[in-house]
Formats: C-alpha cells, sequence, structure tokens
C-alpha cells in the first residue's frame, strides 16, 4: 500500500508556496557584479613640505616661477600646453560650420556671461593660470609667465589681482613655503567663481564646496575628494572639459572611471543607465546652498537703479538669482550641435542657442543629462544681425564710459568684427552640465520623481509619446 504525506504537510507546503511566489517575484533583482568605486580612486604620492626648500626672496612672481622650475623641470612646459594656459584648442571641426576652425576657447570664444575677454583682459584673466596677460601681445611661450602658486599656494596665503598678476601685498615667499598638491580650494579660486561671482555660472560650483557636508556633495564632504581625485592629471594635462568651450568628449570625466556602468543591486534600476546619465537620478538639484545666475539682462546696464549683487548692478545690469534649482533636461552625447562663434548670423526673433547639447531619442549613444540654462539678454548688430562683443573692463569701455554704443566700437576693434553703429539687445541661452553636488543614495531621485503625476521630465520634449512607463511597460527607447 502506498503511503501519503500527512495532510499537515501539503496544507504548510501550500502556504508556504502562497508565501514565497510573491516575495519573490516582487524582491529588487539582484543584479550581477560588484560596484566597487574606492579601486577607481587615485592614489596620491606623499608631499614633501617646500617650507624648508624655497627660500626667496622674490621680486617678481616670475623668480617664483623660475626658482620652482630648478627641482621642476618640465612643469612649465607641460603647462604651456594645457587649456588652462593656452584658453584654446587645437584647429578643430566645429558643428555648425564647415571645414577645420582656427583654435577656439576661452581667448576667442563670446558666451552670455561676461561676454568676451578680448579688450577685457585685465579683470578676465584674473583666473589665467599665468602672469601679466594685459594684452593681446602675451608671449605664451615664455615659461617664467607660468603661475605655479594659484594650483599649488595655500590660498590663505596667496591671490591674485588683475591681468593674473599677484594681487597686492601677497608674500610671495610664504605663499611659494605653502604649495602642496592642489585642493579644493584652488581650483574653486577660478572655477566656482566663474562668471564674476561666488555660484555665478555653474550652479553646481561654488564656494559651499570647499567644505562641505556629505548631503551637498557626497563625494567632497563625505569622502573629502579633492578635485583631482576626479579630474585626474597627467603632465599637468587634467581630464574633464565642459560644453560651454569645447566641442568634443574627448578627454572627458565620467562616473564609470571609477563605477560599474551597471552599480545598483536591482536590475531595474540598472535598466535606467542605458538611457540616463548618473547625473540625472543623483544630482536632483544644484545651488543647494549658494544662488547662482539663471537670467542676465545687460540691456538694463547703466541706468541709475537702486543696487544689489542679486538683482541690479549698473556695470552689468539686471539679475535673477535662484536657490535649489531643479535642472533642465535634455538627451546629450557629450557633444553639442553647434557653437556660436564671433560673427556667425542670427535671428534675432528667437533665442539664439549657443552650445546646443547634441542627443535624441533616436541617438543609441545620448543619454537624459541635468543642465543648468542660462538665459540672457545681450547685444548684437541690428544691421549685421550678429551678436557683439563690448569692450568692458578695458580702458574707455562700458563699465565707466555707461555708453553701449562706444563700448560696442571699441570691442570691435578687439575682436575685428565690424560694428555697423547700431545695436540692440536679444535673448541668448547657453547650457551648463550639471556634474557637482552629487548627493548620497538615499536622496536620489525615485521613480515618482520622473514617473508620478507630477513628475519633473517633459516626456514630448524628451520624443516620448508620453511617460515610457504608461505606454511602454518599461524604460526604453523607441
Amino acid at each position: 500500500m502506498k503511503k501519503t504525506k500527512p495532510l499537515w504537510i501539503v496544507g504548510a507546503l501550500g502556504i508556504f508556496m502562497i508565501i514565497l511566489v510573491p516575495v519573490v517575484f516582487f524582491l529588487p533583482r539582484v543584479a550581477a557584479g560588484k560596484d566597487d568605486p574606492q579601486a577607481g580612486v587615485p592614489v596620491h604620492p606623499v608631499h614633501t613640505s617646500h617650507a624648508d626648500i624655497v627660500q626667496g626672496p622674490f621680486a617678481t612672481p616670475q623668480e617664483v616661477t623660475a626658482a620652482c622650475l630648478k627641482c621642476h623641470p618640465d612643469a612649465a612646459s607641460q603647462v604651456m600646453n594645457t587649456a588652462h594656459f593656452q584658453w584654446v584648442g587645437q584647429a578643430e571641426t566645429v558643428p555648425g560650420h564647415d571645414g577645420l576652425v582656427e583654435a577656439i576657447g576661452k581667448r576667442n570664444l563670446i558666451n552670455n556671461f561676461c561676454i568676451g575677454i578680448q579688450g577685457n583682459w585685465n579683470k578676465c584673466t584674473t583666473c589665467h593660470a599665468g602672469y601679466g596677460w594685459s594684452d593681446a601681445s602675451f608671449d605664451f611661450n615664455n615659461p617664467n609667465n607660468v603661475d605655479c602658486l594659484i594650483c599649488h599656494a595655500d590660498m590663505a596665503l596667496y591671490a591674485k589681482g588683475d591681468n593674473g598678476n599677484p594681487a597686492d601685498g601677497v608674500d610671495l615667499v610664504a605663499a611659494a613655503q605653502s604649495v602642496r598638491a592642489p585642493t579644493r580650494e584652488n581650483c574653486g579660486y577660478c572655477h566656482f567663481n566663474g562668471g564674476g561671482g561666488n555660484g555665478v555660472k555653474h550652479g553646481d560650483l561654488d564656494s559651499s564646496l570647499i567644505y562641505p557636508v556629505a548631503n551637498l556633495d557626497v563625494h567632497m564632504g563625505e569622502l573629502n575628494f579633492q578635485c583631482t581625485d576626479c579630474h585626474r592629471t597627467t603632465d599637468h594635462q587634467i581630464a574633464g572639459r565642459s560644453i560651454s568651450v569645447s566641442v568634443d568628449s574627448a578627454n572627458q570625466v565620467s562616473c564609470t572611471d571609477c563605477h560599474s556602468s551597471t552599480p545598483h543591486q536591482d536590475e531595474r534600476i540598472n535598466a535606467h543607465t542605458q538611457s540616463v546619465a548618473c547625473q540625472t537620478c543623483h544630482i536632483p538639484a544644484m545651488a543647494l546652498k549658494d544662488p547662482t545666475k539663471m537670467v542676465w539682462d545687460w540691456s538694463t546696464a547703466g541706468q541709475n537703479l537702486p543696487e544689489d549683487h542679486y538683482t541690479y548692478l549698473k556695470i552689468k545690469g539686471s539679475f535673477i538669482y535662484e536657490k535649489n534649482v531643479q535642472p533642465t533636461y535634455l538627451w546629450y552625447n557629450e557633444t553639442i550641435s553647434y557653437r556660436y562663434l564671433l560673427g556667425d548670423k542670427i535671428d534675432p526673433s528667437k533665442p539664439v542657442v549657443m552650445n546646443p547639447p547634441a542627443g535624441s531619442l533616436d541617438d543609441p549613444t545620448a543619454k537624459i543629462f541635468p543642465f543648468k540654462l542660462h538665459v540672457a539678454k545681450q547685444p548684437y548688430d541690428t544691421v549685421n544681425n550678429y551678436l557683439l562683443q563690448p569692450l568692458t573692463a578695458g580702458q574707455g569701455g562700458f563699465w565707466t564710459s555707461f555708453d553701449w554704443n562706444s563700448a560696442l566700437q571699441l570691442g570691435s576693434q578687439f575682436t575685428g568684427i565690424p560694428y555697423s553703429g547700431q545695436y540692440g539687445f536679444t535673448e541668448t541661452w547657453m547650457y551648463w552640465p550639471t556634474t557637482h553636488m552629487v548627493q548620497p543614495a538615499e536622496n536620489s531621485l525615485q521613480c515618482n520623481d520622473c514617473h508620478g503625476s507630477n513628475g519633473r521630465m517633459d516626456w514630448l520634449a524628451l520624443g516620448y509619446p508620453g511617460d515610457p512607463m504608461v505606454w511602454g511597460g518599461r524604460f526604453q527607447r523607441r
């Protein structure tokens, strides 16, 4: 006679299956592999104090550089071959233009913040990694013009003034004896203050990152990363590029330099990394502590209105600053589809997009990426229909004359772009990638932040017929 299992065993198995199947089905789908970002962080050499090495005295900053080169003979030649020093790259193909374009960069490009540096060197070159750039004759091949201190000195002992020279009162010996590997303060001296003030330009870079807490930036706050931990440096070539001046993705920094491309335990989240940049979920907002400039209207400059750093300055016009800013989201393949160059024709009836990110739903290399969109009103030639670069900080410029016609005429002499004598103001847009102020995992975007009824994504603008979780059943391209 065949034995049968007691009924209580059969019942227990049934109950177990009823409980187990739903639990297994709804458990996070564990992804294979392991994310080990610490393995990708560079190991820095132990620093040698220069307090007893550097002697001085130094009559000029160039003498400091000469002293540095006695022990670091290749340093200046390396720096002179970088974009940080040259402020231009090589001749290259620029989207929206035919053939090779002469080397472009901060030295000759126009933007929608301070507009352009040509003729305005005395103020703009305060952030140049060199000494004495006062006019177009600056010698970019003189190694003694390299400023070692801006990247290596203790910034409590060093500051720069007009034409990139040390500010009045700087003790060159003390600054030189303080040199060390670059810190956030060194990099931030220029990058936190781009556009004329703290947090003005980028939105994700400001002085709050000098001593940040973890929920301001998890890398710099919790892990005490220095900039060079991500922006790795070889022979003074610093990794990283921004579409404000660059037109390709060469030498770019990526999250996958340290992280796995599928770093999450839940494979449903990992599936998003094919179409969504890490920054999109992990940087939900920028300007978390200090406000950033979102709108700059040059057309109101020169008026005798009440002045305030965050609303109006006579020399610069009207502003709108914001904090805790939600980014603008676009497809981005780490290049741009066009870059405005001086002399390019515009249609003043619509915004001039100076550096539109390249990418689309149908581009397999593009991902949804967060940006700061800066909107400005800046001068243009109403006869020739192109943007104009005024002389602002230079001798006789707008900041002293408050005469737009004169400032634009003087500016044209430096840029070589003819000025008809007739000007107006037109709206311009520039995009700035949001890559800093990375949040701890618990502060990252959740499903409803994008896919809820009030989600932050404009799916139609991104090329979808609607929320892909609704029409497609999963996050996918068409």
